[in-house]
C-alpha cells in the first residue's frame, strides 16, 4: 500500500459538499488499497478524508504541530499521531512520509502546502506524483497565473507539466497513476515533539 498525503481544509464554514467531497476521496483511497497522511486535524474536511480512510480499512498518519492540538482539533483516532513543534516540523514530516499528494479544496495552508511540493517537484527534488481535485474551479485562478507566468518566462515549462489538475475524484485516482508498494514512514524531523499512541 502507498500512502498519499492529502492538503485540503479544516474550515468549519465551507459549504457540506466540499466535506462530502473528503468523505468520497478517502473512501476511493481506501479501496484502491492506499494509506493516509494528513495534517492531523478531526474537523472538516481533513477530519472526513482520515475518518472515510479508516472506515475503508486503510491506516492514518496525522502529522500536527502542538499549537493546533492545544487547539483541541486534533485528530486523536489516527493510527498514528504525530505532533511537532511548528508548521515547518508538520509539513517536512508530512512530505518525508508520503508516495504521492492529492490537494483538495483549500485556504491559504492549503495553498502553501501544495505550491512547496510542487516547487520541489519541479526541481527534481522528488518524484512523486502531485495532483490537484478542483471540482469546482478554486483552483483556476492560480492555474491560470502560472500559466501566464510560463508565458513570460518566469516558470519553466517543465514546471508547469510537473502536475496534473483534475475535476473528478476518478481522474484525480487515475492521475496519482501505479503508487509503489508503501514503505516504512520517515522519521519526522528531530524538532518533532512526540508520536501519539
Amino acid at each position: 500500500m502507498a500512502r498519499v498525503c492529502v492538503f485540503c481544509s479544516s474550515s468549519t464554514v465551507i459549504a457540506p459538499h466540499y466535506v462530502d467531497l473528503a468523505a468520497e476521496v478517502g473512501a476511493a483511497l481506501a479501496a484502491r488499497g492506499h494509506d493516509l497522511v494528513s495534517g492531523g486535524g478531526r474537523v472538516s474536511m481533513m477530519g472526513a478524508v482520515a475518518q472515510a480512510v479508516r472506515d475503508g480499512g486503510g491506516h492514518t498518519l496525522g502529522v500536527i504541530p502542538q499549537a493546533l492540538v492545544d487547539l483541541e482539533v486534533a485528530d486523536h483516532d489516527a493510527d498514528e499521531l504525530v505532533v511537532t513543534t511548528d508548521m515547518r516540523a508538520r509539513k517536512g514530516a508530512m512530505d518525508a512520509a508520503a508516495d504521492a499528494f492529492l490537494t483538495l479544496p483549500g485556504g491559504l495552508g492549503t495553498l502553501e502546502e501544495l505550491t512547496e511540493v510542487w516547487v520541489a517537484a519541479s526541481l527534481g527534488m522528488h518524484d512523486k506524483p502531485v495532483v490537484v481535485l478542483d471540482p469546482d474551479g478554486l483552483f483556476a485562478p492560480l492555474r491560470d497565473l502560472v500559466d501566464g507566468l510560463a508565458t513570460t518566462g518566469f516558470v519553466r515549462a517543465e514546471a508547469v507539466a510537473t502536475i496534473r489538475w483534475t475535476a473528478t475524484v476518478a481522474e484525480a485516482l487515475e492521475a496519482l497513476g501505479e503508487l509503489p508498494a508503501g514503505r516504512p514512514v520517515v522519521p519526522p524531523a528531530t524538532d518533532a515533539l512526540e508520536a501519539a499512541p
